[in-house]
């Protein structure tokens, strides 16, 4: 159960809507499965840029299924499906193209 409680806590401290936040456990011959369902509008959060914060996220839940002698999977539940991630990609396909258009000679000089 240290996972479970692991895993609410740190996506409660993520998201807009705390509330929102239901971890299920369940455990079978592969090992425990925390399935994850937050409020649509707080996934990308949980996902974060390229999936960082997910990977990190079940990174610390393997630290913790080793230390407890199991295997900790973490599934996060999208409700839209595949449909929603598709048309973003494709929405950010033409985001990308456009940005060959944008001048950028007003900030080649800042030392960042």
């Amino acid at each position: 159960m240290e996972d479970k409680q692991f895993l609410e806590m740190v996506v409660k401290a993520i998201v807009a809507n705390p509330n929102d936040v239901v971890v299920d456990r369940t455990i079978d011959e592969r090992g425990v499965l925390l399935t994850l369902k937050t409020n649509p509008a707080d996934m990308g959060y949980v996902i974060g840029r390229k999936g960082q914060t997910a990977q990190s996220i079940r990174t610390l839940l393997k630290i913790i299924g080793a230390k407890n002698n199991s295997r900790v999977n973490l599934k996060i539940y999208d409700p839209e499906g595949p449909a929603r991630h598709e048309a973003r990609e494709s929405h950010e396909a033409v985001r990308d193209t456009s940005r060959d258009d944008i001048d950028m000679s007003a900030i080649d000089d800042l030392n960042i």
